[in-house]
């Protein structure tokens, strides 16, 4: 049966994709094409077991070290010390990656991380010195960026397929909300259930044995490159930009998180105030799905910003009803900007970094985001206490607000630069202008 191609939908080549479907399940087609890539589904399957732990492991040793210790104070500065030390390790790690592979170097990073969180747990079971709390958790730093690695292979596998990548990161970006929306409640049931230590300890189990089975699947792991010669992504043009970008959006997760939950507590529900994010992330998760199922059109990022900034002031307006089901229905809504925003800037980091560079720019992406998270819990956590509960929601609503202008300013200062002078026809200069607005992939001549 001759096959029909369009100009956005490359020619498949799996065997799958020869049979007919049906007009309504088209629009999953880039979804089935990504799971019937020989090797997809096993290394997929291995990285989401690895990476349902990233959600299980704060909450599991604040509940831990709380229970023990009985100070949240203690817990809150152990997590934020392991948060530090992988915001500082993360490139250093990825860079490797990208240097000897992912097998050699994620496997036995995995191992240390899980001894880490192993060590914490005897720590705190043994009554150690508060000391040996700090310097076991840190030890989890060397976990490896594990949703980078996976698009690092859908990148590889599908460097010629833009439309299907594009379905691989809305897929990699759902996958992300929708276990760091399960690893809190796997969390909780553990340690509720069972006892304080249950949640790492099974954290770590699920993340070796994920990592084994992710990085046992060799014929989808990019090449190693023995030394790139190519400059580092932090001097990739418009990279930059997308790092402030993605800090002023890891703002708006940190500081969302924490004014969600004083609000809540000040209503005597703190108990739900779980539920409530939950509902966030079931709402980025299922407006990722969406939106990685349409068909790539050029990366527009300031349109998803400017709907994220749009939306976020839904939970603000929400709260001052005193409701808690109405924020929970604003959250719901606000959440379906996320996905899209940050599948999009993804997009435009894999686009302006270098081949075998893309380990660590995926991971600058990560500290980006973590530096994000801290300084806007810290920012809303100062404004639930100096102002109120309700007027915090004005702190996330404000961090969006502040990406967005990050990513018009590269615009601005291009139509400032460039008018009066001829518009370029090709090559480097002509694209890292427009990066963090709209970006055709790049040429080889273009690497080069």
């Amino acid at each position: 049966m001759p096959q029909q191609t369009t100009q956005d939908t490359p020619v498949p080549q799996q065997t799958a994709q020869d049979t007919p479907t049906r007009p309504g399940s088209r629009r999953f087609a880039g979804y089935r094409r990504l799971f019937g890539l020989p090797g997809a589904r096993a290394f997929t399957a291995g990285n989401l077991l690895a990476r349902l732990p990233m959600g299980m492991f704060s909450v599991s040793a604040v509940v831990m070290i709380a229970g023990a210790r009985g100070s949240y104070a203690l817990a809150g500065a152990v997590t934020a010390t392991g948060l530090a030390a992988t915001a500082v390790a993360g490139p250093w790690l990825a860079r490797l990656v990208d240097r000897h592979g992912q097998a050699r170097i994620a496997l036995p990073a995995t191992a240390v991380s899980a001894l880490g969180s192993l060590a914490l747990l005897l720590c705190v079971r043994r009554d150690a010195p508060d000391w040996t709390l700090f310097a076991a958790y840190a030890c989890t730093a060397a976990t490896p960026n594990i949703g980078g690695l996976s698009r690092a292979r859908w990148a590889h596998l599908l460097r010629d397929e833009p439309g299907t990548l594009h379905a691989a990161n809305a897929f990699e970006q759902a996958a992300d909300e929708l276990c760091f929306m399960l690893g809190p409640v796997l969390a909780s049931f553990l340690t509720g259930t069972f006892f304080p230590e249950a949640g790492t300890l099974v954290g770590a189990v699920l993340l070796l044995a994920g990592m084994a089975l992710f990085t046992a699947q060799r014929a989808t792991e990019p090449p190693p490159r023995a030394r790139s010669k190519a400059p580092s992504p932090l001097r990739s043009p418009g990279v930059p930009a997308l790092l402030v970008c993605f800090t002023a959006t890891g703002a708006v997760f940190g500081s969302m998180e924490v004014v969600t939950i004083a609000y809540a507590d000040a209503g005597g529900r703190r108990a739900a105030a779980g539920a409530v994010l939950a509902l966030q992330a079931a709402g980025s998760c299922a407006a990722g799905l969406v939106y990685g199922a349409r068909k790539p059109a050029a990366p527009r990022l300031h349109r998803c910003l400017a709907a994220m900034a749009a939306l976020m002031t839904l939970p603000w307006a929400a709260a001052s009803t005193g409701s808690l089901g109405v924020l929970a229905g604003a959250l719901l809504v606000a959440g379906m900007a996320t996905a899209p925003t940050m599948v999009t800037a993804m997009t435009l980091v894999q686009r302006r970094t270098p081949d075998d560079r893309l380990n660590e720019g995926m991971s600058l992406v990560v500290t980006g985001l973590l530096i994000g998270i801290a300084c806007g819990s810290a920012t809303g956590g100062w404004a639930t206490e100096r102002l109120s509960p309700v007027a915090a929601f004005g702190v996330p609503a404000t961090a969006a607000a502040l990406a967005l202008l990050v990513s018009l300013a590269p615009e601005a200062a291009r139509r400032v630069t460039v008018r009066g002078f001829p518009q370029a026809t090709g090559g480097h200069r002509s694209t890292c202008a427009r990066d963090s607005i709209s970006v055709r992939p790049l040429t080889d001549g273009d690497r080069k």
